[in-house]
C-alpha cells in the first residue's frame, strides 16, 4: 500500500513535469515564432527600402546579399535569412551559397513537399508560416522546419527564417 502511494505520487509528478515542459517546448516555439515574424517583417521592410531607388537588379541583388548573409537568429543562431522570387529562383542564402541562381521550383523536401512553391504561395499571399523539413546548419540530414516569409515590398522577391522544430 505504501509503495503504491509513492508510486501514485511518483506518476502524479512525472505526468506535472511533463505537462510543464510540454508547456514550456510550445511556449518556446510560439516565443520563436513571433521573433521569425518581427525578424523577416523588419528585413522585408528594411530591404524595400534600400532597393527602391535602385533600379539595376544586380545592385539590389548584391545589396540582398550583403544585408543577409552576416545575420544569425535565435538563441542557438540556427536561424539565417533567405531570399527567392516568387518564381522560386534563389537570389540570396546565408548559409547555403551553393542555391543561389538555382531554380527550386520543383525542389521537395524528404516528405515530397514543393516547399520553396509552398513558402512563395505563401509569400505572394502577404506572408505566413510553412512546414516543412530542410537542412539544418552543422547537421546532417533533414529536420522539421517552421518557416515564414513575407515579400519585400516594391519587388518580385520574398525573404524568410525559419525554427527548426524539436
Amino acid at each position: 500500500m505504501v509503495l503504491q502511494k509513492h508510486f501514485v505520487g511518483f506518476m502524479a509528478a512525472v505526468l506535472f513535469l511533463g505537462g510543464s515542459c510540454l508547456y514550456a517546448a510550445n511556449e518556446g516555439v510560439t516565443s520563436l515564432k513571433r521573433e521569425a515574424i518581427t525578424a523577416v517583417h523588419t528585413a522585408a521592410v528594411g530591404l524595400g527600402a534600400l532597393l527602391k531607388d535602385v533600379s539595376e537588379k544586380e545592385a539590389q541583388l548584391k545589396i540582398i546579399r550583403q544585408f543577409i548573409d552576416p545575420i544569425r537568429l535565435f538563441e542557438d543562431m540556427s536561424g539565417y535569412f533567405y531570399v527567392y522570387s516568387f518564381d522560386c529562383v534563389n537570389v540570396a542564402h546565408a548559409t547555403q551559397k551553393e542555391l543561389v541562381g538555382k531554380n527550386l521550383f520543383e525542389h521537395k523536401d524528404s516528405h515530397g513537399k514543393l516547399d520553396i512553391q509552398a513558402l512563395s504561395e505563401t509569400a505572394k499571399k502577404g506572408g505566413g508560416f510553412v512546414e516543412y523539413f530542410w537542412s539544418k546548419p552543422g547537421s546532417e540530414g533533414e529536420f522539421k522546419k517552421l518557416g515564414y516569409v513575407e515579400p519585400i515590398p516594391g519587388t518580385d522577391l520574398f525573404i524568410g527564417t525559419g525554427i527548426y522544430l524539436p
